[in-house]
């Protein structure tokens, strides 16, 4: 199964150090999403419907809410993975156009040639995080640089808007805002024939508006919402996972063990303890 060595979180999201030896289910996240490799077998992601790999060379890139799956070669050995989840509101603070990141379009293609510059930040970030798990600032400083030099390399940042004036958001259909908004709060699994229901639509009509108006399926951003919740609970509460488990709906503690694992790639105790190393 595979490990997490390190885990640290804060304003810019949260980095993952994991040695991975498991594949993940389609999946995806409101962040900007970087993935680095830093030893081990050459390995690969599939994000949209395409495999990408991820060496010692290249990067894999996915826009905030762009589906996507590790997929694991048994024949091969494990891979160590620095996997970045950063905050468009993190990234705002650098320059304003770059609070896009959260969104479609961000990175122009979902893998690139790493630089010697990007690959010696994720090498000394990833080293420092196993060295001193406590050091948190430090790592952020270091996380900055490396974040700005992958935005550099890898999207069209200067055409970005430099003013929050010049940005426009796709506001999409009011009855999809509605229920996404309605996903985002609530904590219990609700199917979507009754969300369908709500919003005074038929099943596959909400699947026809939701993916042109949000950019994924209602399921994918349903679940997305549900592993973020559940994330910031293991993090950030100190309520057993038992009782995590009961509050987002899952029918038992394993169900709710499984659907982390199948996301994440480890379970919610190891990243909880792994957390608090940082702590």
């Amino acid at each position: 199964m595979s490990t997490a060595l390190r885990i640290a979180h804060g304003a810019f999201g949260r980095v993952a150090l994991l040695d991975m030896d498991w594949s993940l289910v389609r999946h995806a996240h409101p962040h900007c999403h970087v993935l680095l490799k830093v030893e081990g077998a050459d390995t690969q992601f599939v994000v949209g419907d395409k495999v990408y790999p991820l060496t010692n060379q290249t990067a894999v890139l996915v826009n905030g809410w762009q589906p996507h799956a590790y997929v694991h070669d048994p024949a091969r050995p494990r891979t160590v993975i620095l996997a970045l989840y950063i905050e468009p509101e993190w990234l705002k603070a650098f320059r304003p156009g770059w609070a896009a990141s959260g969104a479609p379009g961000f990175f122009t293609h979902p893998s690139g040639d790493v630089s010697p510059r990007i690959r010696g930040l994720a090498m000394n970030l990833a080293a420092d995080m196993m060295a001193r798990p406590d050091a948190r600032a430090a790592h952020e400083a270091m996380l900055s640089d490396l974040m700005i030099a992958v935005i550099e390399r890898f999207t069209p940042w200067r055409s970005f808007p430099a003013s929050i004036r010049e940005m426009n958001v796709r506001s999409g259909d009011w009855r999809i805002r509605k229920v996404a908004a309605s996903m985002r709060t609530e904590t219990r699994h609700v199917g979507l024939d009754a969300v369908a229901k709500e919003a005074g639509l038929s099943r596959s009509h909400l699947f026809r508006l939701f993916e042109s108006s949000i950019g994924v399926p209602p399921k994918v951003y349903q679940n997305v919402v549900r592993m973020e919740q559940a994330v910031d609970a293991v993090l950030n509460r100190t309520a057993s996972l038992c009782d995590i488990s009961q509050t987002l709906g899952f029918a038992a503690p394993a169900h709710f063990t499984r659907f982390f694992r199948n996301h994440a790639g480890v379970s919610p105790r190891e990243f909880r303890n792994v957390s608090r190393l940082a702590s």
